[in-house]
């Protein structure tokens, strides 16, 4: 028997609009997985975003406290980008979210084979 999981939408709601969209989980990805991050790096990682998307999405991610934004004041400027211990609390949710893909993905390969 099916039951039905009560959620409370406003939760979940604030939760979607600091993680949602298409680039904010993949940039919060590779910060968890590279630990720190300069501008370019995460260019290269990020397939297909736009310099003024991946600006924005940053800049929305550290007013949000979800990472971290370092500036060293040096010729050439340097900075970096880290995930805030905000944003680390969100990684498990997001590693659960890779693990149903991955069972998902491998289910739906398995259905196109054997049609």
């Amino acid at each position: 028997m099916d039951e039905k999981i009560e959620i409370n939408s406003e939760p979940f709601e604030y939760t979607l609009s600091i993680i949602g969209g298409k680039w904010k989980m993949v940039i919060m990805f590779w910060l968890s997985k590279c630990k720190v991050m300069r501008y370019g790096e995460l260019k290269k990682s990020v397939k297909g975003i736009t310099h003024k998307m991946l600006s924005s999405q940053l800049k929305e991610l550290e007013s949000d406290n979800i990472i971290v934004r370092k500036e060293y004041h040096q010729v050439p400027p340097k900075v970096e980008y880290f995930l805030s211990e905000r944003g680390w609390s969100l990684m498990p949710i997001l590693h659960e979210m890779c693990k149903w893909g991955g069972v998902s993905l491998e289910e739906n390969s398995s259905k196109a084979l054997n049609s």
